[in-house]
């Protein structure tokens, strides 16, 4: 996908210089995937990794990030003009969205949509 390709190209470990060979280059990548889907927390998921939203962590992670907030902010109030960001999980991820559909709706509105869709 091109957001894999502009990922991993923005990466300070991509080579400026070519492969020495094969094995180096299937190294590199392993190497890319596993950070892909281990350590980067993805915004289009709820800021949690690929493994952690397929293994079904998610949703805790993202309930412990809520409740954290939710407490940051009666603590400090003057901290947010508005609301914390949304944690809720996302239900339906799609590779393509359809833009007519989520072009110019807000985020709450559109989660709001995919939680009773499911």
């Amino acid at each position: 996908s091109e957001s894999l390709f502009k990922t991993l190209k923005y990466r300070p470990q991509y080579p400026l210089q070519p492969f020495a060979d094969l094995c180096v280059a299937r190294e590199w990548v392993a190497d890319l995937v596993q950070w892909y889907n281990h350590e980067r927390r993805h915004s289009a998921i709820g800021f949690v990794t690929p493994a952690q939203r397929h293994a079904g962590l998610d949703e805790a992670l993202l309930n412990q990030r809520k409740a954290l907030y939710e407490d940051a902010r009666r603590q400090n109030p003057l901290r947010w003009s508005q609301h914390t960001r949304n944690w809720n999980r996302i239900h339906t991820v799609h590779l393509n969205p359809d833009h007519a559909e989520t072009q110019n709706k807000p985020t709450q509105e559109i989660a709001n949509q995919e939680k009773i869709a499911a």
